[in-house]
């Protein structure tokens, strides 16, 4: 590690279905965000490690900021607020083939309020027309006084490179806080649960996506070297249960094998995933459920 070895936090912050999950995963080169066009995706801080030989950032990739209608989405707020409190620069995402709303200036009138850094992110470029880009920067400009603004697209990695060289230059001096080889503080268990609420989101519709939980029960070796995977996915209706169970049972069949698919690529293992649903009315204004399903209040603000 060279003298001149750089480290820091950066925040990623904006609305939901902005493409923040998408960028982190871009820039780590794994898997470790999932991805969902519906919103609110993102429930915990997910921390991505990105490491060079000259420095690394610790990325946290928060929930979109939103106003909360639940026990859940008050611990997602309190949890995307927190990570501004915590991080060295803070990157603002927004979407390029979307004028400003109300979202970002809700987001916007939080940022004032801080004294870290804050780089304007604008988001998938590669849907609109380049001289677009420029109104939309003077817009975001006129409310806030930002310290860097990047047009980016996180799907083809469209100036992504040069987002973190410069946010690179711009931390001070500090120590390497993980190792060079590790992409992730979040246990492996965590991820696995992840996937396979990712796979849920991208099959269902209606509601269920937003009142599904994942825990993931138990894990264990097998003596040909496969991995037993055991998962509940929690639910608070019968009628979302049915949804994911499907037909004689064809779409709890479809989520575990796409599910499978990417833990084996994570794991580098071959998976057996076994998947059970169960109904819990309310669980996301219940603490204990929030609690034992992983989201812990856990941040002070």
């Amino acid at each position: 590690m060279s003298e001149d070895f750089k480290s820091g936090f950066v925040a990623i912050v904006g609305r939901p279905n902005v493409g923040k999950s998408t960028l982190l995963n871009k820039m780590i080169g794994e898997k470790i965000a999932i991805m969902s066009p519906k919103a609110q995706t993102t429930r915990n801080k997910i921390q991505g490690i990105y490491t060079t030989d000259d420095g690394q950032i610790v990325f946290i990739d928060t929930p979109g900021i939103h106003k909360p209608q639940n026990g859940l989405g008050d611990f997602m707020m309190k949890t995307a607020t927190s990570a501004l409190q915590e991080s060295d620069i803070i990157w603002f995402v927004v979407n390029a083939d979307e004028p400003r709303g109300g979202g970002d200036d809700f987001i916007i009138n939080r940022l004032k309020d801080v004294k870290t850094p804050v780089y304007l992110v604008i988001n998938k470029v590669d849907l609109i027309q380049p001289e677009e880009v420029l109104p939309m920067i003077a817009d975001y400009q006129a409310q806030l006084d930002f310290a860097e603004i990047f047009p980016i697209s996180a799907r083809t990695g469209e100036n992504v490179q040069d987002l973190i060289d410069n946010t690179m230059d711009q931390l001070e001096a500090g120590p390497q806080y993980y190792p060079e080889d590790q992409i992730t503080d979040h246990p492996e268990r965590f991820i696995m649960g992840e996937l396979i609420r990712e796979k849920v989101l991208q099959l269902t519709r209606q509601e269920v996506p937003h009142s599904v939980a994942v825990v993931i029960d138990n894990i264990a070796r097998e003596a040909n070297e496969k991995l037993h995977v055991q998962a509940t996915i929690v639910v608070e209706r019968p009628s979302q249960k049915n949804i994911i169970i499907g037909k004689g049972g064809s779409m709890i069949k479809e989520i575990g094998t796409r599910a499978r698919k990417d833990i084996e690529r994570l794991l580098g293992n071959k998976v057996y995933l076994e998947l059970w649903v169960k109904v819990e009315e309310r669980w996301r204004d219940k603490p204990q459920a929030l609690q034992s399903y992983g989201y812990q209040e856990d941040v002070d603000v």
